[in-house]
Parts: structure tokens; sequence; C-alpha cells
């Protein structure tokens, strides 16, 4: 999965429209104004969004020049910047509507309609909701993967760089305005849980855990303190930066997640154990509109929880042959899989050695798929991928993999975090599945190569999970028509464990919020069908709680690619080429599912 970043127009709609790129048509000269006017328009998103999010500006390394003062800060999380930035999204949306877009090119209705799409759909959310911050898709502002005691941390250790002494004196005051960030959080909890907002007693649970993991951990030995003072000694800087960073973070940050940490315990005995989000104010069009922000259709439940249902037991019949080819035939799949997953040969150590020969492993695999990549795309990235461990601090709530894009100067690299907590959860037959998913030819593939691609910024940065997480899904099917498992015969099972795994996500997410699952029944059933161990199972479903209907965004997404490829295939025929259709879908960047099909159709037409 990609690291979730702020999903609203904020982060996603920035940008400045180039008037032209290859495969669309330009629009004649007469109506070059009204392109004009959007790309003004993009241009001020652009500056709106680094101002309210420093973080983004650092994150894509554009916080320099007359943006280095950004370095400096972080966002305002209080009530009254989440009120301001709904009001914001609403003028941005009127401001769109003036454009005429029967006067813009082929490509530039694609930037227009993508930003559309996201512009209305946090609308929508903003108008109907009250909590969460703006939009849907995420109603509790800290949880076990919401909230900046989880994020900071690792953002400034891997994404703050530290190069001079202002890098680093900037680093302090970022130390300073965490504190704060935590504080405005706190309220905007307070101003929810007054609505009737509060997330399940498993999930407070979970967050309290990592959160007592910080506070637990002297001043001085923190990872923020000592990121500092590592790098800041690397590049020799003068200045106790060590004893200031200690300061802040006894007398300021640990005082503010104190805070956080003792009101979550309050609501710990008036939490529900309920895991879906229907017992929500309006919490039944709340999901329904997380759907669709995740999706970027408009799908029911109902049709969700029986397409995964389906594929469920077709998954499971191709498994069930492979598993026979296998000399596995005892059992029911999952019961199969899970004695697979449990088997000593497949697992690593759970020490740190064989952690990083766990690794060490992944980037072999690495190597060996970029060795085919020329057979199955034109356009290829330049930036490379880092493989890193999931930090100890947060592993407890994250999820088994994740990516996270580098800068768009490429001075940082694509990281593929992968979780190590307990190496039982990561038997080595699903480990070259992940690595095709979270680096290439999946997340590292296709986010680096909209990064690098002559178009403009907007079609960088935003960001959709149908899109992306259905690319990457379909990346591993890819994997497989590449031959990676020709002779890798569990490799094989893998993938296939993955894609049901894919399917049950369906299930369980649509089961849990409109179906009133329960967080058990979903756990069991993802353990008996998938075969997953239970802690393992437990985070993924933990996860759905706090993400509504972020799961279903990967198989949809996968099917939808799927089926415009075949249509392609069929309007082409024998002038189909692999290579280009996947240049066609990648280069734009990420869009919504509509607009990816308007792409395609151009694409076709030639």
């Amino acid at each position: 999965m990609l690291k979730r970043r702020d999903l609203m127009v904020g982060a996603a709609a920035v940008g400045a429209c180039a008037p032209f790129a290859p495969g669309f048509g330009q629009a004649p000269d007469g109506e070059a104004a009204e392109a004009a006017k959007m790309n003004a328009l993009f241009d001020g998103f652009v500056r709106e969004t680094l101002e309210r999010q420093p973080e983004e500006a650092t994150s894509l390394g554009l916080d320099k020049g007359d943006l280095a003062i950004l370095k400096s800060r972080l966002s305002d999380a209080s009530p009254a910047a989440v009120a301001k930035e709904k009001t914001d999204n609403a003028r941005r949306m009127r401001a769109l509507e003036t454009i005429d877009r029967s006067k813009l090119s082929a490509f530039e209705q694609v930037s227009y309609d993508t930003v559309m799409f996201t512009l209305a759909i946090e609308d929508e959310g903003n108008q109907a909701f009250d909590y969460g911050g703006n939009g849907a898709g995420a109603p509790y502002v800290l949880s076990q993967l919401t909230g900046s005691y989880q994020s900071v941390p690792d953002f400034l250790d891997t994404q703050h760089a530290i190069e001079t002494k202002d890098d680093a004196d900037a680093y302090l005051s970022r130390l300073n305005a965490f504190a704060t960030m935590m504080d405005q959080e706190l309220e905007q909890v307070r101003h929810d849980v007054g609505l009737g907002v509060t997330p399940p007693d498993f999930v407070i649970d979970k967050t309290l855990i990592q959160m007592d993991a910080f506070l637990k951990t002297p001043a001085d030995q923190s990872s923020l303190v000592q990121s500092l003072v590592r790098r800041a000694g690397e590049k020799n800087l003068t200045g106790d930066y060590g004893a200031k960073a200690t300061t802040l973070y006894a007398e300021k940050i640990l005082p503010a997640l104190a805070r956080q940490a003792a009101f979550l315990r309050e609501q710990r005995p008036k939490a529900t154990h309920d895991a879906g989000v229907t017992r929500l104010p309006n919490g039944a069009q709340y999901y329904r509109v997380s759907l669709k922000n995740y999706t970027t259709a408009t799908i029911a439940a109902e049709v969700i929880h029986k397409t995964g249902l389906d594929l469920v037991t077709s998954l499971s019949a191709d498994l069930d042959a492979l598993l026979k080819a296998q000399g596995l035939s005892q059992g029911g799949v999952g019961a199969r899989l899970a004695a697979l997953t449990a088997d000593p040969k497949y697992l690593y150590d759970n020490t740190d050695a064989a952690k990083e020969r766990l690794i060490a492993d992944l980037n072999a695999k690495v190597v060996t798929v970029q060795a085919k990549l020329p057979d199955y795309f034109g356009k290829l990235p330049k930036a490379k991928v880092e493989i890193r461990r999931v930090p100890k601090a947060i592993e407890a709530g994250a999820p088994g993999g994740y990516y996270e894009a580098g800068s768009l100067d490429g001075t940082r690299p694509g990281a593929y975090y992968i979780n190590l907590r307990d190496t039982a959860e990561q038997p080595s037959w699903t480990l070259s599945t992940l690595t095709y998913h979270e680096a290439i030819p999946g997340h590292h593939l296709q986010i680096s190569i909209a990064q690098e691609a002559d178009s403009p910024l907007i079609r960088k940065l935003v960001f959709y999970s149908a899109y992306a997480e259905g690319w990457a899904l379909y990346a591993e099917q890819l994997a497989d028509e590449m031959g990676l498992y020709d002779h890798d015969p569990m490799g094989k099972l893998g993938y296939l464990h993955d894609a049901l795994f894919r399917a049950v996500r369906l299930v369980v997410d649509s089961g849990m919020h409109s179906k009133r699952w329960s967080r058990e029944q979903a756990i069991q059933y993802m353990v008996e069908t998938v075969g997953d161990k239970d802690s393992a199972a437990t985070t993924e479903i933990e996860r759905y709680c706090v993400w509504p209907g972020q799961a279903c965004g990967y198989m949809l997404g996968k099917i939808e690619i799927l089926r415009l490829r075949e249509e392609a295939e069929k309007k082409l025929g024998s002038r189909f080429d692999l290579r280009k259709f996947h240049d066609a879908i990648l280069k734009p960047g990420a869009m919504p599912l509509d607009v990816l099909a308007q792409v395609v159709d151009e694409y076709v037409k030639g």
C-alpha cells in the first residue's frame, strides 16, 4: 500500500497544467486563453497547498528558495484551520467551474476532470460531516494509523533533509511545532467526541500501545532527538543540537503526547466495540462517500460484497489446484495456506540478523525484475527504490508493507517499507508478490514514471487509491505474465494468496461498514479464508476500521485496468502494444477511474 497522505484537495489538486502532452490533441490557439485561465488557478492551488501543508513542500523537495520558510513549519491541525479548508475547497470548486471545459484540449480536460473530482468528493464530505477533519475516509483524528504522533517522527527523520545549520534550526522549529500540532489535534478530537465520534475500544488500545512506546523512551534516546544529533554531526554543524532537541522533546512534545494519551484513556471506558462506521452520525452516508473517495466510482456496498464473495470462490479454486500440485491436498484452502504460513522452512528467524538477510533477499528480487522491465514498458523510471524496515515505534499498528514516494527532484529515493515486528507474519513465499506490489513493477515504478514524465505538476502529485493500488495489484498479475513465477511455484502461491486476500478485503470492509459485521467476525473470516496468522489479520481488520472503504480500491481498481486493457486489445487487434498501453496509463499520473477510461480511449484513437 501507499503510505496514506492527506487525500484532500490541498495535497492532491496542486500544480500547474502544461497546455500539451504527447498523445493528446492541443487546443486551438484561439482557445488557449481558457487553458491559461485554468493553469493560473492551479498555480494558486500550489501556493495555497504548500503554505497550508508545509510537510508536502518538504516531501516533494520544494521547501527551497522563496518557500524555504516552510521548512520550519508543520500543518495547522486546529478546528479553525479545518473549517477554513472546507471553505477554501468550496471556493476552489466554484473557481474551477468558471472554466469552459469544452474549450480545453483532451489532455487539459483530463486535468480538469481529475481536479474537479477531487474538489467535488471532498466538498460532498464537507457538506455532510463535521468530524474527522475534511471530507470522508478517515473518521478518527487519532488512531493507530492517524495523528501526527504516528507520522511526524518518521517524516522528520526520513524527509526533512539536514545539510546546513539552517536545516538543523528548522528541524528544531518543527519539534516545537509538533507539540502545538498535537494539542490542535486534541482540540479537534474533543470536538468530535462531543458529536459522538470515538474510535472503537480496540483502536484506542492499539493507539495507546504506540503512544506509550514514545512516552516511555527517554527524551535523549528518542528517534527525533537521535536523528538530529546524528545528521548534524555528519555535517559537522556547530551548536548543541542534542541538548536543544532533548529539552524541546521533554518539555513540549512529551507533555503534548501525554495529554492526547490521557484523553484517550478517559474515553476508553465509554468506547464501543462496534467496528463499523454506521454507528457514527450519518454513518451509512459516511461509508458511501468514503467508498466513492477511495474507489473513485459509485458502487453500492452490496455489489462490492458480492464481487468479493465471487472472487473468493474463483481464486480459492485456483489455489486449490496449485496447492494440490505441490502435494498439499488435505483440508480447506485456508487451512492449507495457514499450514504453509506456519511452516518453519518458509520463515526467517525473528532476529535482527535474519531480518537484514530478508531485506537483502528482497533487494535481489528487485534486481531480477528490473532486467525484465524493458519488454513490458517503453518508459522506465530513473529513480531508485530503497527497502527499509517499518520504524519499530509504529510497527505494532502499521501494515505489512507500504511505499513512500521520493522527492520530485530525485534527491530522495522512493522507499518500500516492510513490517518486521514478527517474521512469522512474513513467510518467504509471500515476499515476492509484496515486493512486486510495493516496488517494481508496482508503486515505485508507477509513481516514479509519473514524477519524471514531461507532464504538468498536477499529474505528478494527485493521488487516488483505486488507480494507485489498482495498478500495484495489477502489477502482481503482470509479474506472473513476465514469467517471474515460472521457476517459483511457491511464489505463484503467494501471488494467488495475495489476490485472494484483496478479494477478502471487499467482503470484510463492506461487511463491517455496511452489514454490521463485528471485528471478530471479520478477523475469523480472513483467517479461515486466507490462512493468515491472527495477528496479521487483526492488524488488517483494524486498519479497515479506521480507513473505511480504502481497502476496496485495490481489487476494484485492478478489475477496471484489466477491463480497459481487454477493451484496447479488442479494438486495436494486432496493433496493440502492451508497452504503449502501460505508458498511456502511467505517464499522465493518477486519476479517477472514469478519467482513466477517457485516457485509454484517447490512446486507442491514436
